[in-house]
């Protein structure tokens, strides 16, 4: 049998209260909790891992993304609720947990999904193995592969490791944040004199060595080489017991509103980061007790979460397992488009943004589009200045690059960077300085606020004066992630859209409030307000016999006053259709309270990115009279109120058909790789039954956008109904 059959799966946040009736007393029965909802995301991840319809490899990503989304959580969410429990803090989450119950409940749930992901590994394991790809330890390796690993481990391994005795002489050495290491304990063969040993891996090592060979790959994690090939580092010494062991710190980087610097605060904070307070110690099942016990005394783990597993530590270093070449055992291979109305216009994206707004689909359509944006506009002598937003842009950006090509040649160039993009800060820090040694003007925007908004502005020189194009989007001008998430990028040369654009702009730069927008919406300033004004009018109309409805695609909610606001909604009449991704303290489905609204994720190839709202405005949708708008921003106090976000109305026909009749539609009608959330916190994975099956990323691989298509021959693009049997 080929593993479980996903269409069985029932996901349940533990700790939960079974809403069953709208009991505004109770807090528990109104909202889910923040921190659990995350946890059952990240299970509804991992259950991909399990997915028998998945390639191996891509199989052993989802595993290895479950991992790594782990390790972050207990670096920032988990790091703060500790340090609230420290400092005495038992201000209750939306739900109506403290910060100690909450983590009562997130161990309980840790636990169960690293046993999980345990499970899912051996599985794999075993799989992977008939399909030529072992992942193996040090004591299931075949004879003919010990002579290499041990010339190896001794040419690549051993120069660069450095026992350390832990005793009254020796300080205990720093562990990093991620960092792992063994720890031995020792008997001197000499005179019987018992020694403990730390050794850390590097992290310049690779965490899998590749055996050499064409037909069968064996990986080997190096830290089951330190365990078998220890004796070349204590020589004279008996091992009596080892430990493999993983460290994860606080991370995160609180912003001091008086900090007069942000470049050289955050240069400072990055290194107080790395020493941050122990949040998890991970051991191997087989710890040595003697060394288990000096970890724990030594660490200051009181507090802390201790997990000891009977598998593999540091689950995320699987990926580089996944890069093994071979396309067999991955989803085959995909090219985005280009979009055919700029190539109609022989490359020159000025050119098609002025005879039509059009909105890019990535990953299905190439983020390539947005770099020529700014490419052409830094090559153009007929532009005189670009302005833009920089959020997250990657290890090696092209958008970098073309800003600073742009400064090169002479034009005005404002970048706006945001030092506080979490575990993007240093990165940043280094694009900052490249972007002002390029003569660009750096703006790192305001202390307290992260500016969250993506958007460009190029001011051109043309016949009948200056006209702006603008570029908002959904997503960050990463590279790298464009070809993974789903995300929209909206060209325009709207006149309104300008001028607003150039008054967000004003704000991050020179602290000038918009006293009033055309069309755009920004957060914190009237973004959250619209929004509930929009929901307002579906409430009327929902009590006029009005049509009313909302749809919206999230990657997260968690914003009381917003679902309060759908829940009145709902108990109105309003039909409420919500794709959330992630985290969800909305509790759908509960008599008297969200009868009238419906949940579902998303899981799948590519990550759900986008940010989506539409209203019926008194229609039934979809309709060409919905009001639609496009985000940077999630349904999160956060986002509502601590960071500076757009909202984009869509007002083009041709575009604003694409994101409601097609990619809401869309997300709306995928029964294959969907999961609905119901009244008591369960995520139940779609069974279509007898209904066709509809893939939303099959779908928009293999169909052209509305916007970007031109005219080209490249066949219609189909109409969808919701008739087409939506779960």
């Amino acid at each position: 049998m080929d593993g479980p059959t996903d269409s069985s799966l029932t996901l349940t946040p533990t700790g939960e209260v079974l809403a069953t009736s709208a009991d505004s007393g109770d807090p528990a029965t109104r909202y889910f909790n923040r921190e659990l909802s995350w946890l059952a995301f990240n299970r509804r991840v991992l259950a991909e891992a399990r997915n028998s319809s998945y390639p191996l490899l891509e199989r052993l990503r989802f595993l290895s993304i479950s991992g790594s989304n782990l390790d972050e959580f207990m670096m920032i969410r988990v790091a703060g609720l500790e340090a609230q429990v420290r400092r005495g803090i038992a201000k209750t989450s939306i739900d109506g947990k403290t910060p100690s119950q909450q983590l009562t409940a997130i161990r309980r749930e840790y636990i169960d999904i690293e046993k999980t992901q345990q499970a899912a590994l051996a599985d794999l394991r075993g799989r992977l193995a008939h399909q030529g790809i072992r992942i193996a330890d040090e004591k299931h390796l075949a004879p003919g592969h010990i002579k290499w690993l041990r010339e190896w481990f001794e040419d690549q391994v051993l120069p660069v490791l450095t026992p350390q005795a832990i005793d009254p002489a020796h300080p205990f050495p720093f562990v990093a944040n991620l960092g792992m290491g063994v720890i031995f304990n020792l008997v001197r063969k000499s005179d019987g004199e018992g020694l403990v040993e730390m050794v850390l891996i590097p992290a310049g090592i690779p965490r899998f060595v590749r055996l050499p060979g064409e037909d069968e790959a064996t990986w080997v994690p190096v830290e089951s080489l330190v365990t078998r090939f220890a004796p070349a580092l204590f020589p004279g010494f008996e091992i009596v017991g080892d430990g493999v062991f993983r460290v994860i710190r606080d991370s995160d980087i609180e912003v001091e509103e008086e900090a007069e610097d942000l470049v050289r605060y955050f240069r400072t904070a990055i290194q107080r980061r790395r020493r941050g307070r122990v949040v998890l110690l991970e051991l191997d099942q087989q710890c040595d007790p003697e060394a288990e016990k000096l970890l724990r005394e030594q660490l200051g783990v009181e507090g802390a979460m201790v997990i000891k597993t009977d598998g593999m530590l540091g689950l995320r270093g699987l990926n580089q397992v996944v890069d093994e070449d071979r396309p067999d055992l991955k989803f085959a291979a995909f090219s985005p488009r280009y979009p055919e109305r700029v190539m109609e216009h022989d490359g020159d994206c000025f050119a098609a943004i002025r005879e039509k707004d059009m909105i890019i689909h990535h990953p299905y359509e190439s983020f390539e589009v947005v770099v020529d944006f700014l490419r052409q506009a830094a090559s153009d002598p007929a532009v005189l200045s670009i302005k833009q937003t920089l959020y997250r842009a990657g290890n090696q950006s092209p958008v970098i690059q073309a800003l600073t090509q742009a400064a090169e040649n002479g034009k005005s160039v404002t970048a706006v960077v945001e030092l506080k993009a979490r575990f993007d800060e240093e990165q940043n820090l280094k694009w900052a300085g490249e972007l002002e040694r390029a003569g660009v003007q750096v703006i790192y925007g305001f202390t307290e606020w992260k500016t969250h908004a993506k958007v460009s502005m190029v001011m051109r020189r043309e016949d009948d004066g200056i006209r702006t194009y603008c570029h908002f989007g959904t997503g960050n001008y990463h590279p790298v992630t464009a070809n993974i998430y789903t995300d929209l990028s909206y060209f325009t040369a709207d006149p309104k859209l300008a001028r607003d654009a150039g008054k967000l702009f004003n704000f991050v730069t020179g602290y000038v409030e918009p006293r009033k927008t055309e069309a755009l919406a920004i957060s914190p300033i009237d973004l959250r307000e619209t929004l509930y004004e929009a929901i307002d009018r579906e409430i009327e109309n929902a009590r006029a016999g009005r049509p009313a409805g909302i749809w919206a695609k999230l990657n997260s909610i968690t914003e009381k006053g917003m679902i309060d606001r759908l829940y009145e909604a709902s108990q109105a009449g309003v039909e409420i259709e919500l794709v959330i991704r992630g985290i969800c303290c909305l509790r759908p489905g509960v008599p008297g309270l969200s009868d009238n609204i419906h949940v579902k994720s998303i899981i799948g190839r590519f990550l759900e990115h986008s940010r989506i709202w539409a209203f019926a405005n008194g229609y039934a949708l979809p309709s060409a009279r919905a009001n639609v708008w496009i985000s940077s921003a999630d349904a999160m106090s956060r986002n509502l109120t601590r960071r500076v976000e757009a909202l984009v109305p869509l007002r083009n026909r041709t575009v604003h058909n694409q994101v409601l009749d097609q990619v809401l539609v869309a997300n709306l009608l995928d029964n294959e790789r969907s999961w609905t959330l119901d009244a008591s916190g369960d995520y139940t994975r779609v069974e279509r039954g007898d209904a066709e099956g509809f893939n939303v990323h099959d779908y928009f691989m293999r169909n052209p956008s509305l916007s970007g298509r031109g005219g080209a021959g490249i066949g219609a693009v189909p109409k969808l109904s919701l008739r087409r049997g939506r779960a």
